[in-house]
Formats: structure tokens, C-alpha cells, sequence
């Protein structure tokens, strides 16, 4: 049985306020175009299916067309909420879904039931396991000492059962200890969240989300997919890919990742000004990409954002590297750091982002709502 596994779909996301879904539909037309060339039995949607709780409108409908192509290549697909879904959201007309075998993960008031397909080597049980905090599985299991993550899903695993004569996938969206993350990710810190692999022992595969990097944890069949598109500049070195998945007889699982290309690239260039904007340098290449450009110039440019954006349109993010930056990274400049007003490191901020400062209002309007957060906390 051969399964297509993706997850981290974020749709709807915003990339340094660049709107990523154009891109995102993109890159979704050419996961069906890989379908149809390489045909599976399924797709595994694990996790953060939107960028956020309530997605915008757009958002919606590019999720509705996916799945409708999906259906209408009489693809069954199991898909799990993430940390950025809304699990009532994901969940509304689950019922009606699963009459196009569509199966979503219900709002978790129980543990889940697989769901079974079959091929010449007998039953492959499907389980479906959204995001899930302790708070939630303590609502479930109230007698259990349940105290972290790995105490939830512990739980809720052992309730399973999953028959071990039998093929066993399980689609989760949880952080796995000893995974690599990066900074579009949302670890929590000391890894509070994390959850130990050896809990997956009873499952053939485990088609994981929630990390953007593709990688396998604690063994071959225990693996992150990792986003179809690259969230942030610490992706820019990745290469994403789909990733398929064949099951043969018990214990037999092979992996194939067929490459993706992006409409837009996501890159980091690095060099002065007059490098940068020299045409031999930049002649042939994609300057349409989104990029993230670091100036050496020792002098700040003026307004060198929206100069370097007549070449380069989707430039996302400007910094520099020169001494100046350097000298503000010592133990001396942290110590001044902490001598500066929220709305001064904010300034700061913008001007390196948008190579102007902040107007009078601006500043004005960023102070109120500094004190309006500061209320909040101290009530």
C-alpha cells in the first residue's frame, strides 16, 4: 500500500508580511501533478492544515479545492489537526467528509478508532491523532496521573491497541525529542512539549507534522515530511520534497521523496551595495525569489530597502554585516540593550526592516500599545 505523506501546508501564511498563497496553491497543483504520475492509495495530512485558528476566507477555499481534487481522483485522505488549526474548525462536517473518504480528526473526546484499508497483503489500520495538550487528554482520562506531553500521548497511545499482526500508520502532529527544529517552528522551551519516539513502538509508520525540516526520528519509519514550502530563512539551505510511502508485508516500508519545486524560491544573498546592484551579478538570475539580503557596506545605504527592490522585488528582509552590527553583538552592547525602552529596541527594529525610521505617529501609536500590554500583564 503506497501512501503520499505531507503535512505543515500553513495555508494562508504570511512570510515577513508577503502573502504565501499563491505559492502555496502552486506548489499544491504540483503535489497533484505528482499524484497523477505516481499513482498511492491515500494521503496523510498530518497537521497545521492553516496558519492559524481562524483562517482567512482564501485560505479556506484553497483547502476545499485541494481536498475536492483529491476526492475527485478517488483518493481517500487522513488528515489530523495541528498547533496552528483550530481542531473544531478542522473537524465541522467531518461526518459528511468521510462519505468521500475524506477522514478528519474529530474534536478529541476519546481515543481514535483506526480506519482500515486493504491490500493483497491484508488490513492497513489508519489512526488518526490530532495535536493534543495534557490539559485536554486529563478531560478524557481523569483518573490518570498525567502531568506532561509524553504522559498525554502515552495515554492515549496505550488505549489504542493497535493489533500487532496487523499493519499499523499512525498521523500525529507533535514535537518528537531528539528532532531538529528551526525558527519558523514553535518548540516550547526546555522542550516541555516534547514526547519520547519509543511510544510509537507499536505502529508500522508514523506520519508525523508540526517540524519543517524532513528528517527521521529514531528510526526509519518514524518520520517528519516536513513543510512543502519554505516558512523562513532558516529553510533557505532545505529541500522540500513529498514524500511517498510504500507498505508491503508486515514490517516491509520504503521510502521515495520526489522533489518540489517552488514558484518563488527562498534565498540569502550577501555582498555590498554597488555587488549587489551590479547587472553582471544579477543578469540570469531569479531576482524574483524572496530574499533575505545582508549589505557589508560599513556606511548604511539610504533607503536602500526600496533601491534593492527595483531589482529585486520580493525582498523580504534587510540587515547589515559590517563592524558596526558586530561591535553591537558584544557583552558591552547587551548591557546597553537592557538600558533601552521597548519602543526603543522597536524603533530600532523597523528601521534595520524597512530602511527609514519610525514616524512621530507611528512611535506614538507603538507607546500605547506597549502600555496597554503592560496593564494587561500587571492586572
Amino acid at each position: 500500500m503506497r501512501f503520499l505523506h505531507l503535512s505543515d501546508l500553513h495555508l494562508g501564511k504570511r512570510v515577513c508580511e508577503f502573502s504565501m498563497l499563491d505559492d502555496q496553491r502552486y506548489i499544491l497543483e504540483q503535489v497533484l501533478s505528482l499524484l497523477d504520475a505516481r499513482p498511492v492509495d491515500g494521503v496523510l495530512l498530518a497537521g497545521d492544515l492553516y496558519d492559524k485558528p481562524v483562517p482567512p476566507a482564501e485560505a479556506v477555499r484553497l483547502l476545499d479545492w485541494f481536498l475536492t481534487e483529491l476526492a475527485a481522483r478517488g483518493l481517500p485522505v487522513f488528515a489530523v489537526s495541528g498547533n496552528h488549526d483550530s481542531a473544531d474548525r478542522i473537524a465541522f462536517g467531518a461526518r459528511l467528509l468521510a462519505g468521500s473518504r475524506v477522514y478528519v480528526s474529530p474534536v478529541f473526546t476519546a481515543p481514535p478508532a483506526p480506519i482500515t484499508l486493504t491490500d493483497e497483503y491484508g488490513p492497513v489500520d489508519i489512526w488518526l491523532l490530532p495535536f493534543l495538550k495534557p490539559a485536554a487528554v486529563r478531560h478524557v482520562f481523569p483518573d490518570e496521573k498525567i502531568e506532561s506531553y509524553n504522559d498525554a500521548i502515552g495515554c492515549v497511545l496505550n488505549a489504542c491497541t493497535p493489533d500487532p499482526a496487523r499493519r499499523n500508520v499512525l498521523v500525529a502532529h507533535q514535537f518528537v525529542a531528539g528532532a531538529a527544529v528551526c525558527e519558523s517552528e514553535e518548540p516550547s522551551v526546555g522542550g516541555v512539549d516534547s514526547i519520547d519516539v519509543s511510544l510509537f513502538e507499536g505502529f508500522d509508520y508514523v506520519a508525523l507534522g508540526h517540524l519543517h525540516s524532513p528528517q527521521k526520528v529514531g528510526r526509519d519509519t518514524v518520520r517528519y515530511a516536513g513543510s512543502p514550502l519554505k516558512y523562513s530563512f532558516s529553510e533557505a539551505h532545505q529541500r522540500k520534497a513529498a514524500l511517498f510511502v510504500t507498505l508491503s508485508e508486515k514490517g516491509s516500508v520504503h521510502f521515495e521523496a520526489a522533489p518540489l519545486t517552488p514558484r518563488h524560491d527562498l534565498r540569502e544573498l550577501r555582498g555590498s551595495y554597488m555587488e549587489l546592484t551590479d547587472r553582471r551579478a544579477y543578469d540570469g538570475t531569479p531576482t524574483d525569489d524572496y530574499l533575505h539580503i545582508t549589505l557589508t557596506d560599513e556606511q548604511d545605504v539610504p533607503d536602500a530597502l526600496a533601491r534593492l527592490r527595483v531589482i529585486y522585488p520580493n525582498l523580504m528582509r534587510l540587515d547589515y554585516d559590517n563592524r558596526r552590527t558586530r561591535a553591537a553583538e558584544t557583552p558591552d552592547a547587551a548591557a546597553r540593550a537592557e538600558s533601552k525602552t521597548p519602543l526603543e529596541h522597536f524603533a530600532a527594529f523597523y528601521e534595520a526592516q524597512n530602511g527609514q525610521p519610525l514616524s512621530d505617529e507611528q512611535a506614538a501609536f507603538c507607546q500605547s500599545l506597549i502600555e496597554d500590554i503592560w496593564k494587561e500583564d500587571e492586572a
